[in-house]
């Protein structure tokens, strides 16, 4: 402490002698600032005993301290004899830095229980390491490795710039500390949209993927996204010539990754001299979240005909990739990405923006953080990339839905103690436990305006009419806003509350309402995305780029020998469905539409805070994430004909014990079951050269293969 001691000597000397020149001089000068100065004497120079503070007001505080000095008592004892010692009083600067002391004292207990108690005392020892255990097992690097991050982890740099921007040449604007947020917050606001009519640059703007395993190793600094999982496969023998990080700008759309970075060749150049250099061995490639589908979409890409594809031909894929190990991956959709098109939210947003909606929406402080985060959200392609894929048929109808017997409260105790069922086939135990509710959820329905119109028979709701959407002209011309901020500043209230009022929509009708509230993005980005089901694959249509990302309009490659796997983690409340309300606001530079978070309570506990949770990993629900390896390509499909071999992996989620493990090591949370050791040792025994059998086949926590039953699809 006694740098401390030293900094706060120094700071109340230069606060004494600086405030006591300002002091004097404008009590001669300004006499109507004498009160200010003289509660900074107050605070900084005279001391005082706090508890006298606390019972004088501030508008005597000037005579209440001449009275204090007129009152001092010097001690005129002889000096041989002993004074009594007076208590220090306190003051505020005092406070200021006991705060900052506690803070850094604290800090560094934490480093010090981190780093050096001994690892053997009870509940603090660590498990070994998977790439230490299986490197002790005799387990080594053998095929090749690829990580495809997914959205938002990767970073980005500047190459070019507005005037705003001096100074951060090929600085990182995402990824990495994120000062600029708070030093110039709208002008990196600016530099991470891109062109709403393009889905490109804007002009006199480059944003750029950093690239290498430092793309996306960390999130920001101490916040780990791939380097676990890199660190223990460099235990085992990897590094740079036989591990690529396919870093790629993900606000973009896949193709136009291609178009303006060239990161599918990049990719497909890779991935062969991989191959090449390291003895014709076949490439494992381990995909994350978003990277799942931009990996699918590299797929088609790769074997496709140029000047649209790659030109690798139909036998590329066989003999260049081994497996697909799809961590996290949410092949069907995430609903998430439902609550940004709307209101730039989701449950966490929405409690915020309801207790404090002069926060982030409001003139109030002049914020409107929603309003410039929807903005920039929806030049981004890649979110409509997200949105749920496969209609009525996977997420359900108005009536319906795969999770339709799930039940929060009951079910967060079954799936903490249940055991996994590991097979090599298609079956699970068939006395698996189902707990019967009285009425089903409603989770088909996707986006409800209001509690009612989420549980309420269909028959009594609002018809949605689709052509009310699509053909809808949009009053910008009488609206009063000077300035769009977003495309909601562009149309009335009144047609706003005429597609809200008692309806609920369903993945059909759902993106019908997004072509109405959003239509630039929507028109802009489903020139690259489909988002349906398809009815016959041998249609020409399909080989068009727009339906290669999506696992229910495209074929996989002829690859009888690759091996595919979907691996996620199970056991955390996921977002399913919205009740949604209109917004109290009525202006412009407003979202009118928000979760609403009184909506509570439901038949089976899942409504809570305006959202319906079901099982996941916090981000992807299980039916997206599952469905694909559970049904849609197991075995000889339409979607799969080659008979690729699929298995699901799944992971309960077990949180830290203590603030000392982390994030821990046994997680299944989206991001961090990266950190899993179950699922890192996974990758490194396939990445040795074992077979989804080898590993144990199926490994399944979840309802998912009672999900997959209950929808109806042609295979």
């Amino acid at each position: 402490m006694g740098f401390f001691h030293f900094l706060k000597e120094e700071l109340t000397r230069v606060l004494q002698v600086n405030l006591s020149a300002i002091s004097n001089y404008l009590d001669c000068k300004v006499r109507i600032m004498s009160p200010i100065l003289q509660f900074w004497k107050f605070c900084f120079l005279e001391p005082v005993n706090f508890s006298s503070v606390s019972t004088q007001s501030f508008e005597p505080l000037k005579s209440h301290v001449e009275k204090k000095q007129e009152n001092v008592v010097i001690d005129e004892k002889p000096k041989h004899k002993k004074t009594k010692r007076q208590t220090k009083e306190w003051r505020c600067i005092d406070n200021c830095f006991w705060i900052i002391g506690y803070l850094c004292a604290t800090w560094w207990l934490l480093l010090f229980l981190c780093n050096f108690l001994p690892a053997n005392l009870p509940g603090l020892k660590v498990a070994e390491s998977p790439g230490t255990r299986l490197k002790n097992e005799g387990l080594n690097a053998y095929h090749p490795v690829v990580l495809v991050p997914g959205i938002v982890t990767g970073g980005l740099e500047l190459w070019e710039g507005r005037p705003c921007s001096e100074g951060l040449f090929r600085k990182r604007l995402w990824g990495g500390s994120f000062a600029e947020i708070f030093k110039r917050p709208l002008c990196w606001l600016e530099h991470l949209s891109l062109d709403s009519e393009t889905g490109l640059d804007p002009p006199g703007i480059r944003v750029r993927a950093v690239t290498g395993l430092v793309a996306a190793d960390y999130f920001a600094p101490g916040y780990f996204i791939w380097a676990m999982l890199i660190e223990n496969l460099a235990k085992n023998g990897y590094e740079q010539k036989n591990m690529y990080m396919a870093s790629y700008d993900w606000r973009l759309s896949f193709q136009n990754t291609e178009i303006r970075d060239q990161s599918l060749s990049r990719l497909k150049r890779k991935i062969e001299l991989l191959y090449v250099t390291n003895g014709f061995k076949k490439v494992v490639v381990v995909p994350h979240s978003m990277g799942v589908t931009y990996f699918l979409h590299f797929l088609k890409w790769v074997e496709a005909a140029p000047p649209v594809g790659g030109g690798g031909g139909p036998g590329w894929c066989a003999k260049h990739i081994k497996a697909i190990m799809n961590i996290g991956p949410a092949f069907l959709g995430v609903p998430k990405a439902v609550a940004n098109m709307l209101s730039a939210e989701g449950k966490d947003v929405a409690f915020i923006r309801s207790m404090a909606p002069g926060l982030l929406d409001s003139e109030t402080f002049g914020f409107q953080t929603l309003q410039h985060v929807m903005r920039v959200f929806r030049t981004w392609d890649s979110v409509v990339s997200l949105l749920p894929k496969g209609e009525e048929t996977i997420w359900g109808d108005l009536n319906k839905s795969p999770e339709e017997e799930n039940v929060c409260r009951s079910a967060k105790t079954q799936y903490l103690h249940s055991s996994p069922k590991e097979n090599n086939g298609n079956e699970t135990d068939p006395r698996r436990r189902i707990i019967q509710i009285k009425e089903l959820a409603k989770y088909g329905r996707l986006v409800s305006f209001g509690k009612a119109a989420s549980e309420i028979p269909s028959s009594k709701l609002s018809s949605i009419d689709p052509k009310e959407f699509m053909y809808e002209s949009v009053p910008i011309s009488s609206t009063p806003c000077e300035e769009l901020l977003t495309e909601y500043d562009g149309m009335s209230r009144e047609s706003i509350k005429r597609v809200a009022e008692n309806k609920a929509y369903t993945a059909r009708t759902l993106i019908d309402l997004l072509r109405f509230v959003a239509p630039k993005t929507m028109q802009r980005a489903e020139a690259h995305f489909s988002h349906g089901l398809a009815e016959n694959l041998e249609d020409p249509k399909y080989s068009h780029y727009k339906y290669w990302s999506n696992p229910l309009e495209t074929i996989l490659p002829d690859a009888p020998e690759m091996e595919i796997f979907c691996s996620y983690g199970v056991g955390i409340p996921t977002e399913r469905s919205y009740v949604y309300k209109m917004s109290p606001f009525d202006r412009c530079k407003s979202i009118p539409l928000q979760i609403d978070i009184s909506a509570d309570g439901s038949h089976n506990g899942c409504l809570s805070g305006g959202v319906n949770f079901v099982d996941g990993d916090e981000s992807v629900p299980v039916v997206s994430a599952g469905f694909m390896c559970a049904k849609g390509w197991r075995g000889k499909t339409r979607f799969n004909p080659s008979g690729i071999a699929t298995y699901v992996r799944e992971y309960q989620h077990k949180p830290p014990a203590s603030l000392l493990e982390g994030r821990g090591t046994e997680s299944g949370a989206h991001v961090d079951i990266l950190g899993n050791f179950a699922l890192i040792e996974d990758v490194l025994r396939v990445a040795a050269g074992a077979s989804g059998t080898e590993l144990g086949g199926d490994r399944i926590y979840s309802g998912i293969m009672e999900m997959s039953e209950r929808i109806n699809i042609q295979l």
